[in-house]
C-alpha cells in the first residue's frame, strides 16, 4: 500500500521528504524516522527555514519493500522533493537510489548500512547519494573483534534473514571474523515473516551452538530468543543496530535478557544533544535509535543549503563532498567522495531487564 501524507497544510517554498517503513511490522523503524524529520523540519522552520524559505514535509511508505520503494521514488520526484531523507530498509534504498539518480534528487539516508547503497552510486559516479549511518563492514568488523575476545574457541553460528542488510551484514561479520581464525560451525537463513523457529534452534542444538550471530530485523530476532529459551537452548545472541527498539524486548521478553547489538554510541548522551533530548521527551517521545540519525540528516541539509547558497542538488552534493564538517545532534560529521560519513563508529550494548545499555 502506498502511503503518502503532507505533514503541512500551508504551501511551501522546499519540499523535503521522509520515506521508510511507515506500516508493517517494522513500522518502528519508520516511527523514528518520521519523529525525527517532523521535529527538524519545525525547528527549521522556527528559525526562519532555509535561504528564506519555509519547508514542506512529505512522508512516503516503503514498508520496507523494494517494489513498493521504487514506486514511492517515483512518487517523490513527481513532487518535486529537494531532499530524500531515507530509507531505512537497505533492500528499499538502494533500488530507489536509482530513480533518485536518474532525477537529479538528492537522498540521504539516515539508517542504511549496507555498503552497496554507495559503493554502487560511487561505482556509477551518481554525486547524488549519502548516509549519516556508518557501513556493514564496520558494523560487522566491529561484532568480529567482539566475538574474537570474547566467546574465542566458542561454536559459532552465522544466520541471516536473506535480505540485503541482513545477509549483507552476517557477511561481513563473517569475513571479518574469518580474516581473524575464526571459522563458523554452521552458515544459514530464515525468511522473514517466519513465526516458527523450531527446525532452526533444533539445527543449532544438534551443532551445539555457543553463540548465534544474526543478520536481521529485530521481529524474527525476538521471536527467535524467545523460542530458543522456551526449548532451553541457552546460546548468546548476538545482532546489529535494527535490536535497538523496545519492540525487540516486548517480542523476547525476559528471554532477551543477555542479547549482545552493536549501535553508534547512544547519541541522547551527547551533550550537545541534550536540549534536543530534552524537547523531545516533553513531547512524550524517546528519541531512540534513529530518531537523532533523521533529524541530523536535515541539520545536514539545512546548513550544505546555507553553504551552496541554493538547494540545487549539484551543488549541494559539492558542499558534502568538500569535507566540510557538519554539526548535528548525532556529533559532528562530514562525508568522503563515496558519500560515506567520515565516523562509522560502532560500539557493544546488551539488553537486561527490559532496556539496553552501552558496555
Amino acid at each position: 500500500m502506498l502511503h503518502l501524507t503532507t505533514q503541512s497544510a500551508a504551501a511551501a517554498d522546499i519540499t523535503v521528504a521522509v520515506v521508510g517503513p511507515m506500516t508493517g511490522q517494522y513500522a518502528t523503524y519508520g516511527d523514528q524516522l518520521r519523529r525525527g524529520a517532523e521535529k527538524a523540519v519545525a525547528d527549521i522552520n522556527a528559525k526562519g527555514g532555509i535561504l528564506g524559505s519555509k519547508l514542506q514535509l512529505i512522508v512516503g511508505d516503503d514498508a520496507c519493500d523494494p517494489k513498493q520503494a521504487v514506486a514511492v521514488a517515483n512518487q517523490m520526484v513527481a513532487r518535486g522533493v529537494a531532499l530524500i531523507n531515507g530509507h531505512y530498509c537497505s533492500s528499499s534504498s538502494i533500488p530507489a537510489s536509482a530513480v533518485y539518480a536518474d532525477a537529479g534528487t538528492l537522498q540521504i539516508s539516515p539508517a542504511s548500512t549496507n555498503p552497496r547503497f554507495t559503493d554502487e552510486a560511487a561505482a556509477k559516479k551518481w554525486i547524488n547519494i549519502f548516509r549519516i549511518s556508518g557501513r556493514d563492514d564496520d558494523q560487522g568488523a566491529t561484532a568480529a573483534r567482539y566475538i574474537a575476545e570474547h566467546f574465542k574457541g566458542k561454536r559459532l553460528a552465522v544466520i541471516h534473514d536473506k535480505t540485503a542488510y541482513g545477509k549483507g551484514l552476517a557477511d561481513e561479520m563473517k569475513k571479518a571474523a574469518n580474516a581473524l581464525g575464526i571459522q563458523e560451525v554452521l552458515y544459514d537463513s530464515i525468511n522473514q515473516g517466519e513465526k516458527d523457529f523450531t527446525p532452526l534452534i533444533s539445527l543449532l542444538k544438534q551443532n551445539a551452538i555457543d553463540v548465534v550471530y544474526f543478520g536481521g530485523y529485530h521481529a524474527e530476532a525476538g521471536l527467535i530468543v524467545r523460542q530458543a529459551r522456551e526449548q532451553a537452548f541457552a546460546t548468546r545472541f548476538i545482532g546489529g543496530d535494527t535490536l535497538m527498539t523496545e519492540e525487540f524486548y516486548t517480542i523476547s521478553g525476559p528471554a532477551g535478557d543477555g542479547t549482545l547489538m552493536t549501535f553508534h554510541p547512544d547519541p541522547r548522551k551527547n551533550p550537545v544533544a541534550k536540549p534536543l533530548v530534552g524537547q523531545f521527551q516533553a513531547q512524550g517521545i524517546d528519541p531512540t535509535g534513529y530518531t537523532l540519525y533523521s533529524y541530523s540528516v536535515l541539520q545536514v541539509f539545512a546548513e550544505a543549503a546555507k553553504t551552496a547558497g541554493s538547494v540545487d542538488m549539484a551543488k549541494l552534493s559539492a558542499v558534502l563532498k568538500s569535507g566540510k564538517s557538519f554539526d548535528t545532534a548525532v556529533g559532528t560529521l562530514s562525508f568522503n567522495q563515496k558519500g560515506d560519513v567520515s565516523r562509522p563508529d560502532f560500539v557493544f550494548y546488551e539488553w537486561k531487564n527490559g532496556a539496553f545499555s552501552q558496555l
